[in-house]
């Protein structure tokens, strides 16, 4: 049981790891985008979701390699724990 203890608590935090910093390019970028909205006062509705999508992969292009190599990591160690959660450990 601790074994799948410690996996679930992996999972959880690269999980957050990958997604928090994500979710937080587009708000800033939704945030810059509403700004300048306002000062425009132009309310396109197809000029929010393009930076916010640009931003995005952006980050996720520059990061992404980091992604990776901590859900290799995860997977690595999901599969090296298979012995110990098979046998109840």
């Amino acid at each position: 049981m601790e074994t799948y203890d410690g996996l679930l608590r992996e999972t959880l935090v690269i999980a957050a790891l990958l997604s928090v910093p994500v979710l937080g390019v587009a708000a800033l970028a939704g945030t810059c985008v509403a700004v300048i909205q306002a000062a425009t006062q132009v309310q396109e509705q197809t000029l929010t979701m393009l930076p916010k999508v640009l931003a995005v992969g952006a980050f996720v292009a520059l990061f992404g390699a980091f992604g990776m190599q901590a859900c290799a990591r995860l997977f690595h160690d999901a599969l090296n724990a298979i012995p110990a959660l098979v046998a109840g450990g």
